[in-house]
């Protein structure tokens, strides 16, 4: 009997073609193709879509989930996943190689199986000698209910999951698995969205429900390699920031279905695997005492998913002696830099043109929100001055080109936790607090411009402004 031809689907549009493309003629996107079985496909109106069961409720008569959650013990990353693993859920976990995907998969592999229940850490990139090896360098003894299966079939993988009777299975990575059925390549849209179908009827199986964890690989361009459309089937997307060199690392969901997208997570990476940041504004602060004078620091409060944390920036000011002075920045890009500079020139009246400028954040911590602004530019005005900002002083307020503080969302959260950790004077934008807080120790400064600011902070003793 003949093998029935298969065909080839747009999950966006339901565009039908014979072969595989990347870019569908329909609707102009990239890898949205993939193949289908002919008989999963039905003429409607003239085109042809993708079949579908119909069942319509009122949403009023909808059930809630009561999915459960597996609560780990590694706190950070309970907190990113909302609260711990969902059981009948899928998470991809995706990161520059060397990031410390792997070991932090062993550790929370680890952690549920001391609570009894069965891991599966099926590995498609490494054998099960390399698997052993990291996990005794990580873990002071591998606990018994992990198992291990390197291979790349994942008919083999969902063959183990029943074998085992496996609560949470960690791929690793899905780019390298393949269905026997078809005869693409590992990577290739069909294989990688087979496998991920495959993997998320087990997840969410009526039979039992399994939380399912896999490893994406990520691009020269910091995506999930393959299809788009493995981001939107999966549950909850987690990224790996930081690089291979650096202590600090961050875990971003950048989806969430059980919990807070753009939630964070912060670990530092040690020998012996990662190590939650409990507390992270100690991570990010120089522990000085309050007479040290140090010019160049300026402290803020940012946001990091739903927490305030307190980050402290740095800048060094120096002579250039090039037409061409040096803007540099790790955590910060350059063109806003470029621009906050531009500001200080020009409504700060303090003349940047021949000096170098280099900004930092203590910790390596990337400044995402333009709430950091105004403590960037004190801390550049504090290095060329030669004159150091008081250590219980933070900066919280964007900066706009004509010069005036602007106000930032979730300004008394971050109030309060710098009240919380004993600080005394905070400069924001003047009418961003629309009640009486009650703080103990903190003293809120609101500022229209930036010349106030700097006239505040350096030249009390002067009577005349900038």
């Amino acid at each position: 009997m003949a093998k029935p031809k298969q065909i080839y689907v747009c999950t966006s549009c339901g565009q039908v073609y014979s072969k595989w493309q990347g870019k569908c003629d329909g609707c102009k996107e990239w890898n949205t193709i993939i193949e289908q079985a002919p008989e999963q496909v039905r003429k409607v109106g003239g085109s042809r879509v993708v079949k579908g069961n119909i069942a319509t409720k009122r949403l009023v008569d909808v059930s809630g989930s009561t999915s459960e959650r597996i609560i780990t013990n590694i706190s950070e990353f309970n907190r990113v996943m909302g609260g711990g693993i969902v059981k009948d859920s899928m998470t991809i976990i995706t990161a520059r190689p060397g990031a410390g995907k792997s070991t932090l998969l062993l550790q929370v592999a680890q952690d549920i199986a001391s609570q009894g229940l069965n891991v599966l850490y099926a590995s498609g990139e490494e054998s099960e000698g390399q698997i052993k090896n990291r996990a005794e360098r990580i873990l002071d003894s591998v606990h018994p209910n992990i198992w291990i299966h390197s291979d790349v079939s994942m008919n083999n993988v969902l063959a183990v999951i029943e074998e085992i009777d496996a609560d949470l299975i960690i791929v690793d990575s899905i780019q390298t698995f393949i269905m026997e059925e078809h005869s693409s390549r590992p990577g290739s849209p069909v294989q990688t969205m087979e496998c991920a179908n495959a993997l998320l009827h087990v997840a969410k199986g009526s039979k039992k429900p399994r939380a399912v964890i896999v490893v994406g690989q990520m691009t020269k361009d910091d995506e999930i390699a393959g299809v788009r459309a493995l981001e939107h089937l999966v549950d909850a997307v987690l990224i790996i920031e930081g690089e291979s060199g650096e202590e600090l690392r961050g875990i971003i969901a950048s989806k969430n279905r059980f919990g807070s997208t753009g939630e964070a997570a912060f670990f530092a990476m040690t020998e012996k695997g990662m190590e939650p940041i409990e507390n992270p504004s100690e991570y990010f602060m120089t522990d000085r005492e309050e007479d040290d004078k140090v010019s160049g620091c300026a402290l803020t409060v940012v946001r990091e998913g739903t927490r305030p944390i307190i980050v402290e920036v740095e800048s060094l000011v120096s002579t250039s002696f090039t037409p061409y002075p040096s803007r540099i920045s790790e955590n910060i890009k350059r063109e806003q830099l470029n621009t906050l500079i531009s500001i200080l020139e020009q409504r700060g009246k303090i003349q940047l043109y021949d000096k170098n400028v280099v900004v930092k954040t203590t910790g390596g911590l990337k400044l995402k929100e333009q709430a950091a602004n105004l403590a960037i530019i004190m801390s550049v005005v504090s290095s060329e001055k030669g004159k150091s900002i008081p250590n219980s002083t933070l900066f919280i307020a964007d900066i706009g080109l004509t010069g005036e503080l602007k106000r930032v969302p979730t300004l008394e959260a971050r109030l309060r936790e710098a009240d919380r950790m004993g600080y005394q004077k905070a400069y924001v934008a003047r009418k961003s607090i629309q009640r009486d807080l009650k703080l103990k120790n903190l003293q809120i400064i609101e500022k229209n411009t930036l010349s106030e600011v700097i006239w505040s902070v350096f030249e009390e003793d002067k009577n005349i402004p900038f």
